[in-house]
């Protein structure tokens, strides 16, 4: 019934023209900016619900495909589909954005900067958030990538914290150097294919040499890697995050940043099978490094927000090392981790929101024994805790096991040492919680007047839905993993990969 319906190109266009009537909104009418942003977000909820309903996962592996002319001399077109890895991403967005908008009521208020043109700017970023996973043409990809750095930067430089600007001005530098990166690959592609197409199932197929492979992989795997931002391309992560309004690091962390991984599986491990395989232990090894390191670094953070933002590196690291496994098991927990961490550290992020403007300011010795003053708050710190260190029962505990399980049947060392990672998680956060929440209450809280208000019902009506994802796909994945399991299958054999055998122990031997 919706198989043709052009679901890919309306939900692209919806948030841009959402953003265009929320900008023409008059600064005098904020109220009227956030109702009208935050309705234009929930249509775009319905509609990824639908799309979501009309997507065969048993079907083909792209699907709602579309293709319009766009600049016929060089072969680039609009061209729009999903697989299921996609569609999972877009789906983040679509719940994430609406809840964001509802954390985000009063932060522009409290910068006293234009209300209609941050509700504004946070539609155009989520145009540009959707238009980067639902793009099939590399060009495409490649301008949405650049554009989307445009938005967030005016939110973290205009309506950010502290250094807001050094780190806007980090965020974007970063990111418009990965860009030029992936712009010569573009490039390269491009003249390598014959110059007909930019479109990725044409490149996929098309004969790249091996050492022309090569080069055209690390252009494009620098591009993502910081863009992800995997280790020793993070360096701008912290500031941003820390410096970003908590509902914009939100989107930073928990959905910006999936780019570098999506870009990952869907351009690097198809298009440059020999140069993923030959990259993959030095992947895997940076990966790991990066769990340990930004693990050690979040131990020590007197930031909430810079402690959260170090905790994502060390995610980022976990999905790096399932990509890179090459194993369909390391692949969907990679894929899985990427939305089980966009709700975690999403929830984590807005609650830390919720402290930090009640006390106004987010260092951990500025709180102490704060659940005695708003415990129900506190408790659900507790909880978004307890997801980012992946406890059972909460949805990230399936993807970090899928991905060490995929990692371990092929890369064993590694996998022990990631799984150091897990009890450094427990240490910082268990850490934040306790020495902002738990012990002796700090006499100066009692003195902020917002200290004594618990959990709103606006706020509720945020976290709820986050809560409860969290522990329904902690407990039932397999409405994610039956979209996700296809895609990752083709990928794995696009990189000519193939899960190992079991073995059995004969005469003292191992065998296949």
């Amino acid at each position: 019934m919706f198989a043709n319906f052009p679901f890919l190109s309306i939900l692209t266009l919806l948030p841009l023209v959402g953003a265009l009537v929320v900008a023409l909104i008059p600064k005098s009418k904020g109220q009227l900016a956030k109702v009208v942003a935050l309705a234009w977000s929930l249509v775009v909820l319905v509609f990824s619900v639908l799309m979501w309903i009309a997507f065969e996962a048993k079907g083909e592996r792209f699907q709602f495909r579309e293709s319009y002319p766009w600049i016929p001399n060089w072969g680039v077109r609009f061209t729009f589909e999903v697989d299921g890895i996609a569609l999972v991403l877009l789906m983040l967005i679509a719940v994430l954005v609406p809840l964001v908008i509802l954390a985000s009521w009063h932060d522009a208020e409290q910068t006293k900067r234009s209300v209609p043109t941050y509700f504004a700017l946070l539609l155009a970023l989520e145009c540009t958030m959707i238009g980067v996973f639902a793009a099939s043409d590399i060009f495409l990809f490649y301008v949405f990538f650049e554009v989307m750095l445009v938005p967030m930067y005016f939110i973290i430089g205009s309506y950010g914290g502290q250094r807001r600007q050094y780190a806007a001005v980090k965020f974007f530098l970063y990111s418009l150097v990965g860009g030029l990166f992936m712009l010569a690959a573009v490039i390269g592609v491009w003249i390598v294919a014959g110059k007909n197409s930019f479109d990725w199932q044409t490149l996929v197929n098309a004969d790249i040499g091996t050492e022309a492979g090569r080069w055209l992989f690390l252009g494009f795997f620098i591009a993502f890697a910081i863009k992800a931002p995997f280790f020793p391309f993070h360096t701008w992560l912290p500031d941003a995050g820390g410096a970003a309004p908590a509902g914009a690091a939100a989107l930073l962390v928990g959905v910006l940043d999936k780019v570098g991984t999506f870009g990952i599986l869907r351009y690097c491990l198809p298009m440059f099978p020999e140069a993923s395989r030959w990259f993959a232990p030095v992947a895997i090894a940076l990966a790991v490094i990066g769990i340990i390191y930004a693990a050690l670094l979040a131990v020590g953070q007197n930031d909430l927000k810079r402690l959260v933002s170090y905790t994502s590196i060390a995610h980022f690291g976990f999905i790096g090392i399932g990509i890179f496994a090459f194993t369909t098991q390391g692949g969907t927990g990679s894929v899985l981790y990427m939305v089980n961490h966009g709700l975690a550290t999403g929830l984590l992020f807005l609650v830390v929101g919720m402290f930090v403007s009640r006390r106004g300011s987010a260092l951990v010795s500025d709180f102490g024994g704060a659940g005695k003053l708003v415990p129900v708050l506190a408790g659900v710190l507790f909880f978004a805790g307890l997801a980012s260190l992946a406890l059972p029962g909460t949805a990230p505990f399936v993807s970090e096991f899928l991905v060490l399980i995929g990692t371990f049947t092929v890369h064993k060392a590694w996998a022990v040492v990631a799984t150091a990672g897990i009890i450094l998680a427990a240490a910082y956060v268990l850490w934040m919680v306790q020495r902002t929440t738990q012990g002796t209450l700090n006499p100066a809280l009692t003195a902020v007047p917002a200290m004594h208000s618990d959990i709103t019902l606006r706020e509720k009506v945020v976290v709820a839905p986050l809560v409860a994802l969290l522990i329904i796909f902690g407990f039932y994945p397999k409405p994610i993993t039956d979209v996700i399991n296809p895609a990752v299958q083709a990928t794995m054999q696009d990189v000519g990969a193939q899960d190992p055998g079991p073995t059995a122990v004969a005469n003292g031997r191992t065998a296949p």
